[in-house]
């Protein structure tokens, strides 16, 4: 079996060892935030292994699911700063990125000084994302691409590492502006939260309403999560998986000759789908404490990686035609060919 390997490769020795200690660290972090999250465990896989990739995830769920509280645990057990912001249709690209005053020295001189916005954080939850205008939306999103923002022709870096798992309400659509396509693109995945089986429910009853509530220990730092990321980049994959992200994500474009993507789809996901699932299978194999990746990671990751980057056309939205069913048809077929 042939294998894709990254230019910068470690000695097998070196890589053993760094891959090794990785794995420490992310089994005491699972333990740590199963201290806080009950259930959820693959909404929790996926919004680590979108911080593994060194991107940004769209938590989709109904109000109520512990996602604040999934972000706050991630920030304490991963060692890096967080913060919240509150979307809201008022909310202005200043109050996220900062702004500019005006100040005047002892000698009357006057300049202007930049003042920081809540943006400057490296881990940032922004809540309920599609409440804000689309302004604001597109401020917070370059700074998610361009990770700087510029004010009076200077360029002020956001931390590193840095990260946004933003939040949207799939129910409450009035007062609301979705996020157009190419927003979207921005998010590695769209997580879906739903709701939780009867046995964690049972444990957050139980657990949650007490005088006491667990919290969670730092197990990593900034620096050392850099360093993970790194290491995500440089783990070799087969050539069957590359071969099987290429197959997937272009089959899920028209034109390109599957049945029920040519019916339904209008547009389909382009190259940086295929770079998201590269990074996301690395990370999910190392999450569960693999050396290389599977065609199992492509299967697992395909609706999360896929589903925000495709539209459906408006016969298939007539018909009830889901995106998620298209995507399914799309990996039910890979065990066919």
């Amino acid at each position: 079996m042939s294998m894709h390997s990254p230019a910068e490769t470690l000695s097998e020795k070196e890589a053993i060892a760094e891959a090794e200690a990785a794995l420490a660290g992310i089994r005491t972090m699972r333990e740590e935030i199963g201290r806080v999250i009950f259930g959820q465990e693959e909404v929790v896989e996926n919004a680590i292994v979108a911080i593994m990739s060194g991107g940004h995830a769209l938590l989709v769920g109904v109000p109520g699911l512990a996602k604040t509280k999934l972000v706050e645990t991630l920030g304490t057990v991963l060692g890096i700063s967080a913060g919240r912001i509150q979307f809201t249709p008022d909310l202005m690209p200043s109050d996220i990125l900062g702004s500019e005053v005006l100040e005047q020295s002892e000698d009357g001189k006057r300049s202007f000084r930049f003042v920081k916005g809540p943006i400057f954080t490296q881990l940032l939850m922004a809540d309920e994302i599609n409440r804000a205008s689309p302004r604001t939306q597109s401020a917070l999103l370059q700074a998610m691409q361009e990770y700087h923002v510029t004010f009076g022709g200077l360029r002020h870096d956001l931390p590193q590492p840095f990260h946004v798992l933003a939040t949207q309400n799939p129910l409450e659509q009035e007062g609301t502006y979705p996020l157009p396509e190419a927003q979207l693109d921005r998010f590695l995945l769209q997580i879906d939260v739903d709701y939780p089986d009867i046995e964690a429910e049972r444990r957050i009853l139980l657990e949650t309403t007490g005088t006491r509530n667990e919290t969670a220990s730092p197990v990593f730092t900034g620096e050392k999560l850099v360093g993970l990321q790194n290491l995500v980049r440089r783990m070799p994959v087969p050539e069957s998986v590359v071969n099987a992200i290429l197959d997937l994500v272009r089959s899920a474009r028209p034109g390109t000759g599957h049945a029920s993507t040519d019916a339904h789809v209008a547009w389909g996901p382009g190259p940086r789908a295929s770079q998201a699932l590269m990074l996301c299978c690395r990370a999910r194999a190392l999450y569960q404490g693999r050396f290389a990746p599977s065609i199992d990671d492509v299967k697992a990751l395909a609706t999360p990686v896929l589903q925000h980057r495709m539209a459906l056309t408006f016969a298939a939205r007539a018909e009830g035609v889901g995106i998620r069913q298209v995507i399914a048809d799309l990996v039910n077929a890979m065990d066919r060919d």
